[in-house]
């Protein structure tokens, strides 16, 4: 234990500054293109929407099947049944749900009688890319249930649409809060941890480890976690000062504090161990340089940090469903812009331990306690 001290206490002692490479700029641009121009400007697919159908009537019919029609064919959004108006809303704060369409009790009674009945749609407005696609659409979609019929109407009755806001205005600075906080984790990791281990190397430093009776688990668990310290610091100043320039003054109620960093913690375990599995084996000082822009446009850009998943193409949301940066971006969300129970971060928490935990153990498979 003394020994893993030690090699904890040096790590956090040193100070290392990075030049910027060559040929991290030549290989940047690619990957960005790549990465970005499927990211940006794409249209949202298959957004999880509940029905709420409370009225059962005809007109309740008709509005299920304009709704289905847009799913059958652009498929901006995916039907969900649900029979429970607060279930959905609840699901809808979760996560687990894009938005909620509820069909009021006496829906057709009133357009019927020309009461001009009103739907309701309950957004996550926390997301303001999806909360515009959704209500966009949903005005189409009323716009089009308003046009006249072929034959004449007795009675003159216009839909209307009633949106409900969970939260208050999200700001885009409040909206990109929770993606800053994990890049800087992540830089902080990977310039910490990363391109240290391997300029420690390049200089003989570990060639000083080798002749103590310091084991290879020991090395490999000091060096992580002197790295997930870094990590966490950085976290939770970013936090900190992210949420007082944001105004996010619920991020310092105990209970949100708890969280936020319970998975500042989470993340940077799972950070490190990652970006110590992919260097354990690397000998050459240039390339944790080279990887550094690909590691980060790579992971950064398709974890929903600027814009939703559903928006990718089915590629890249393969990516963003293995990446770590995605469960910690969610967590982050839930915690500082939502108010969200533990239940909604609880799954991100897994799976970033997990990550971490297997990361971890191939990592000290790998490692080579030789020079």
């Amino acid at each position: 234990m003394n020994r893993m001290l030690a090699i904890i206490e040096r790590e956090m002692r040193k100070f290392f500054r990075s030049p910027t490479l060559m040929v991290t700029a030549m290989i940047m641009p690619l990957v960005q293109l790549i990465i970005l121009g499927n990211a940006f400007g794409g249209k949202i697919r298959d957004a999880r929407v509940a029905i709420v159908d409370e009225d059962h009537g005809t007109q309740a019919v008709r509005v299920q099947e304009a709704f289905r029609s847009v799913e059958a064919n652009i498929r901006t959004f995916r039907a969900v049944p649900y029979t429970d108006e607060v279930r959905a809303r609840e699901d809808v704060r979760e996560g687990r749900l894009e938005g909620a369409l509820i069909i009021p009790p006496q829906f057709s009674r009133r357009f019927y009688a020309g009461e001009n009945p009103q739907l309701g749609m309950v957004v996550d407005n926390s997301d303001q890319f999806m909360e515009s696609s959704l209500q966009s659409k949903m005005q189409e979609l009323v716009d089009s249930l308003n046009q006249p019929e072929a034959t004449a109407k007795r009675i003159s009755s216009d839909i209307a649409l009633e949106t409900i806001e969970l939260y208050p205005y999200v700001e885009y600075l409040k909206y990109l809060l929770p993606g800053s906080i994990t890049l800087a984790m992540f830089v902080s990791v990977m310039i910490g941890g990363g391109l240290l281990y391997i300029d420690d190397k390049a200089r003989g430093v570990h060639e000083g480890y080798l002749v103590t009776p310091i084991t290879g688990l020991e090395m490999v668990l000091g060096l992580n976690l002197a790295g997930a310290v870094k990590a966490v610091m950085a976290g939770c100043t970013l936090t900190v000062l992210g949420s007082l320039i944001a105004g996010l003054g619920s991020s310092f109620e105990p209970s949100r504090i708890l969280q936020w960093f319970l998975l500042i913690c989470a993340t940077s375990f799972a950070f490190n161990g990652m970006m110590f599995l992919l260097m354990v084996r690397v000998e050459d000082p240039l390339v944790p340089r080279a990887m550094f822009g690909i590691l980060n446009t790579l992971l950064y850009f398709p974890s929903g940090a600027i814009y939703p998943v559903q928006a990718f193409p089915k590629w890249l949301q393969y990516i963003s469903l293995v990446d770590p940066f995605s469960y910690a971006v969610h967590g982050l969300k839930a915690t500082l812009l939502k108010d969200a129970s533990w239940a909604a971060v609880s799954h991100d928490l897994l799976y970033l331990t997990l990550f971490g935990l297997i990361s971890l153990s191939l990592s000290v498979a790998l490692f080579k306690r030789t020079l």
